[in-house]
């Protein structure tokens, strides 16, 4: 049957339907499905994040001094523990000195801020600077004091470098009892107030202050200090971390000599997160000797510098948020065992004679079981964990990788079966 027509036939009418709707493919499915994700995920994000703030803003108004006490000494453990991630998690490098640079921090805003005072043997040094430059300028004394170690620390790696910065422990320890004039020895020294602009950060100046009828003492004042040095040391380590040299640091991780080869000079690198990580560590101790009040040399020893090395790996290692609950955990555990010592079973307070164990080395018990867990079943620690649970989305979608580089998302029947491509015929 031939397909032309024939002289004098009358051609065939056109078919009024309308041509039929083309089925929507299962590939854009899924993908408006992955776009409508990714806007309800930034939204809970924002809303997560919006309910954060207002909490951490709240609790001057309703706690007690005890547990707004434990929130600063848990800021200033967040503050020091990004900082060991950004040395230890993120450019693998090994410090067991941490301790040391949170005491130049202290010590150094002490004797920055504080008026000569004493005489003879009991003087005590100080240039009486404004308390705002004294804390910058103290966390910038921690820096030179990593500065100063950089030599060493760009060049050790491993095992050797966590001896070398132990050794700094114990010389910053002899240093501290020694230099009397500007530690003030065993007994330590007092710390001045914060103060910006006349406002004080204390219970003073100005005496009976009060905010919405809830006095503000020098705990409530402090409590906003600390949120916006958490805030500052939070996006200053992510910004690190997205840019150029975070990448070059977790290259100096991953392989040395794949990170030379790309053009990374390790030295510079290594030293440089020594210098950043100090800085952090200076910032926190300043922040710890504005809570406490008073700086005394066995603060700031071996076990400080443990402690600091158990929240980032609590945490997760190479993670800004997994250091930050990794230190809140490790920080509120023994303030909580001590307040309720006289609750918990095996436990005995301070100050009174039992058998039990006391607070502190019990924290220290759950520091060990806690490191085994997440050796053994969460290497990545909390913020690996976290991540996992995340993996899948929450709108049903589920991302498919093909080789080489092609990515695809494709969504969830209503019976859970995922949504599949016709195949494309070719003639």
């Amino acid at each position: 049957m031939s397909d032309t027509l024939s002289p004098g036939a009358t051609p065939p009418a056109p078919d009024p339907s309308p041509p039929a709707a083309a089925a929507t493919s299962p590939d854009h499915a899924g993908g408006d499905a992955g776009r409508r994700g990714r806007w309800s995920g930034r939204a809970s994000r924002a809303g997560a994040l919006a309910a954060c703030v207002l909490l951490l803003l709240a609790p001057p108004f309703y706690v007690s001094s005890f547990w707004l006490q434990t929130g600063l000494f848990a800021m200033a453990a967040v503050i020091g523990a990004i900082g060991l991630n950004l040395l230890s998690g993120t450019t693998g490098q090994l410090s067991l000195g941490h301790a040391f640079f949170l005491a130049v921090g202290a010590y150094g805003y002490v004797w920055l801020a504080a008026d000569p005072s004493g005489a003879g043997s009991a003087r005590l040094g100080g240039l009486g600077l404004p308390p705002l430059p004294a804390f910058v300028l103290a966390v910038v004394l921690a820096g030179a004091a990593g500065g100063l170690f950089s030599p060493i620390s760009g060049r050790l790696r491993g095992m050797y470098l966590g001896i070398a910065t132990l050794a700094l422990v114990f010389l910053g320890h002899h240093v501290m009892l020694n230099a009397q004039e500007i530690t003030g020895g065993f007994n330590g020294r007092s710390v001045p107030a914060l103060e910006i602009l006349g406002f004080s950060f204390s219970d003073t100046s100005p005496d009976g202050l009060a905010v919405l009828g809830v006095p503000f003492g020098g705990l409530e004042r402090l409590w906003y200090v600390g949120l916006a040095l958490v805030a500052v040391a939070w996006l200053a380590a992510r910004n690190i971390l997205r840019g150029r040299p975070g990448r070059a640091l977790a290259a100096v991780r991953d392989s040395e000599v794949a990170a030379a080869v790309m053009g990374v000079p390790l030295t510079r690198y290594r030293a440089s997160a020594f210098i950043v990580s100090s800085m952090y560590a200076g910032a926190a101790g300043a922040l710890l000797a504005l809570v406490f009040k008073r700086v005394v040399p066995d603060h700031f020893g071996l076990l400080l510098s443990i402690d600091y090395l158990a929240m980032i790996v609590i945490g997760g290692l190479g993670s800004v948020g997994g250091a930050a609950a990794g230190a809140v955990f490790v920080a509120l555990i023994p303030q909580l065992l001590t307040k309720y010592a006289d609750h918990l079973p095996l436990l005995t307070a301070p100050g009174t004679a039992g058998s039990g164990v006391a607070p502190g080395e019990a924290a220290r018990y759950l520091y060990g079981a806690a490191i085994v867990v997440v050796l053994v079943f969460a290497p990545g620690g909390l913020a690996g964990l976290a991540h996992r649970l995340s993996r899948r989305s929450g709108d049903g979608t589920r991302r498919i990788r093909r080789f080489p580089l092609r990515t695809r998302r494709t969504a969830s029947g209503p019976q859970g079966v995922e949504g599949t491509t016709p195949k494309e015929h070719t003639q």
